[in-house]
């Protein structure tokens, strides 16, 4: 399997152990909100919004914070909120995906140059970087009642495009628009994932092992993750040692 972002992995890991929940129930808040805005209050319907639910189970966030934004949704009006994605360059030459949801472009795409360029990138011209990635579905299944070869012959059999071993999971990868369908048939085959989500994926990784510039490229990152616009980071970054 080819290399996927290091970075997925290191902030799932920071993820797990995050103690700011409203911080991250926000970005999920504004994830259920551009979905709905964009296809409507169907999650059978709405690829996306799923997927915003999907995160917002995984993250325990309570049940009356998502129906709240549903029902704002469901009448007349609600936030002037838009996707932006940018791209840039980190130090060593990273490339780096930045999706965000914002009320103000300007604004993000502002704090996003500062960011940047405080850590020693610089924002790039759309479509200069996601060349290098490609768009796929994830699938995370833990390891811990099932083998990982029992996984991989459900992978097979269901469709999925790769599969590989991550610390004590497997990672099933899928095409965009078969992620659902995948996760549907591992959960009736008795497996269920512990997360669903849709990535980049590096087409080639950069092995970054200089400490200084492993520290840098780490701060960046931390740094666009904090951003409190920012959905997903996505870097084609391998850490080595």
């Amino acid at each position: 399997m080819s290399g996927h972002s290091k970075w997925s992995t290191i902030k799932r890991k920071k993820g797990a152990a995050d103690v700011q929940k409203g911080k991250v129930f926000g970005k999920i808040s504004r994830m259920i909100s551009i979905a709905i805005k964009e296809k409507g209050l169907l999650p059978e319907l709405n690829p996306g919004l799923r997927l915003a639910l999907e995160k917002a189970k995984e993250a325990n966030m309570p049940a009356e914070n998502v129906q709240r934004i549903m029902k704002k949704w469901s009448g007349e009006g609600g936030e002037k909120i838009e996707t932006v994605q940018f791209e840039g360059y980190g130090p060593g030459g990273v490339a780096i995906i930045i999706d965000a949801i914002t009320d103000s472009r300007n604004r993000t795409s502002q704090e996003i140059r500062h960011l940047l360029s405080k850590h020693g990138g610089n924002l790039a011209s759309p479509g200069s970087v996601t060349w290098m990635f490609e768009r796929c579905g994830r699938l995370v299944v833990p390891l811990a009642h099932a083998s990982f070869e029992a996984v991989e012959a459900l992978a097979i059999e269901g469709g999925a495009q790769d599969i590989e071993r991550e610390d004590a999971a497997a990672v099933i990868i899928t095409k965009p628009d078969e992620l659902f369908q995948i996760k549907l048939f591992f959960e009736k085959n008795g497996m269920l994932p512990e997360r669903a989500e849709l990535d980049y994926q590096p087409k080639n990784t950069v092995a970054v092992s200089d400490p200084d510039t492993k520290k840098r490229v780490g701060d960046l990152l931390e740094a666009l993750d904090d951003d409190e616009d920012v959905q997903d980071v996505y870097s084609n970054v391998a850490f080595t040692s």
